[in-house]
């Protein structure tokens, strides 16, 4: 559920183009966005950083490709948001020395420092390139297939990315006979 919730407003922001066009789909994924964060700080009572940091993100680009009336906002939101991703990976490796993926799954799955160490440097280089490819298709494709990249490409790649991951980490996971 919570990965449907998360992907909404990407797919409304899909849906809201074909349908209308890259002004009204900016208003609709802006306001999904507002509605998930609502959503979710009412459910749960607890908002993610980076949901937060997504929210204020779509709001400041999203609101500057509106009253600019310039779509090449709304086209650098995601790289924007990727780099800021991995960015935070890198610095919390590099100056805090603290693996911030080990922080928040840590308690999910047990891993040696090595292997956290690799995960949060393959994410780092994951984000780094999601977010050049996805200027490389905005900037190079017209918008209609800019949006479908950032929803078919951008999930496909990161789907792609993360079994690759699970692959990785399965040399590591302990089956129900391995625990003492």
């Amino acid at each position: 559920m919570k990965i449907l919730l998360d992907f909404l407003p990407i797919a409304v922001f899909f849906v809201a183009f074909k349908l209308f066009d890259i002004w009204v789909a900016t208003g609709v994924a802006i306001a999904a966005t507002v509605l998930q964060i609502a959503w979710l700080r009412w459910s749960t009572g607890k908002v993610e950083p980076m949901q937060w940091l997504s929210l204020g993100v779509i709001v400041l680009f999203g609101g500057a490709t509106l009253l600019a009336h310039n779509d090449t906002f709304i086209k650098w939101k995601p790289t924007v948001l990727y780099w800021l991703m991995g960015g935070a990976l890198a610095i919390g490796q590099l100056v805090f020395k603290r693996n911030l993926l080990k922080s928040l799954m840590g308690a999910q799955m047990t891993l040696p420092e090595s292997a956290w160490r690799s995960l949060s440097w393959s994410w780092t280089a994951f984000f780094a390139a999601m977010g050049v490819l996805n200027l490389w298709v905005a900037f190079h494709y017209d918008t209609d297939t800019w949006v479908n990249f950032k929803l078919f490409g951008g999930l496909g790649l990161m789907v792609a990315f993360v079994i690759g991951q699970a692959l990785y980490l399965a040399k590591y996971m302990k089956t129900e006979a391995d625990r003492p």
